[in-house]
């Protein structure tokens, strides 16, 4: 069975292609999650975001020939006002309907998309959120959806040290107390240009899953990016040019994460909230 699967994130939106296995995977970066004030959805970020959604569910049901399609929402939509309002005109443009997934399940979907069933844990730093899953002894130990991403720091905090730690300081507050003491994993784009860059090599070279980062490398790399402008960043091997004004503030958050939960040594997994959302649906 052939099945497609549109994120719709904060920062990006990300088809995926599935057929007995991943086949492939797609991204355009709309940022959604910009300029929202008060909870509300900007104009243009809705627009470009749901004409991205429209390319990939066409993509998925006409030119893929995928039996089903599915495209859910996290953060962004899911605490907006205006958030409903942006399903209706994404069904309008292109006949998709959107599952918008609470924080719990934000999260129990990045474990299924990198452990599977088995015990470990999970990190997926979003555009607005981030979410953290642990599981130990076949059941969940701890989950949590924090109300930060490297948007919303970005916005905040721009590429300054000092604001993203202190900031990242008061998100991390709830983890206080835990400690991941079991294998842990990091999906989707921050974790994912920070293994590239300490592979010194891009996504598209096919060599990223499985690397490994410890927390003293991730704390030095955090400190090196925020020093860097983001024209310097751009230059970097590993770099994807549209996430380097963000990088900083997702490379001080995962930090921050890894030094509350005490973890030492983190991988990248390429298999995330995408595949994890067909297992949640009993698809796969």
């Amino acid at each position: 069975m052939k099945y497609a699967v549109i994120d719709i994130g904060s920062n990006s939106v990300r088809l995926m292609l599935w057929a007995d296995g991943t086949l492939y995977k797609k991204l355009f970066t709309t940022r959604l999650a910009a300029g929202m004030r008060d909870g509300v959805l900007q104009e243009d970020a809705m627009r470009r975001t749901a004409e991205a959604i429209a390319v990939f569910y066409r993509e998925g049901v006409a030119e893929a020939g995928a039996a089903r399609t599915f495209a859910f929402a996290t953060a962004a939509v899911r605490s907006a006002k205006n958030g409903a309002a942006f399903c209706a005109y994404v069904k309008e443009l292109c006949g998709a309907e959107v599952d918008v997934v609470s924080g719990d399940t934000e999260a129990l979907l990045g474990a299924y998309g990198a452990l599977g069933t088995q015990d470990g844990g999970m990190i997926d730093i979003g555009g607005a959120s981030t979410e953290i899953y642990l599981r130990k002894g076949g059941k969940k130990a701890f989950a949590v959806s924090l109300p930060v991403g490297v948007v919303r720091l970005k916005e905040a905090c721009g590429q300054k040290k000092d604001l993203l730690e202190r900031a990242v300081r008061e998100a991390v507050a709830p983890l206080a107390g835990q400690r991941a003491d079991v294998p842990m994993f990091a999906v989707s784009g921050t974790a994912c240009t920070l293994a590239c860059i300490f592979l010194q090599m891009s996504f598209a070279e096919g060599k990223i899953h499985g690397a490994k980062l410890s927390r003293a490398w991730v704390a030095r790399e955090a400190a090196e990016l925020c020093a860097l402008s983001v024209e310097e960043k751009k230059r970097l091997i590993g770099m994807e040019e549209k996430r380097a004004d963000v990088i900083a503030g997702g490379a001080v958050l995962l930090a921050g994460i890894m030094e509350t939960l005490k973890i030492e040594e983190i991988t990248f997994s390429e298999s995330d909230n995408l595949e994890g959302y067909l297992r949640y649906r009993g698809l796969i």
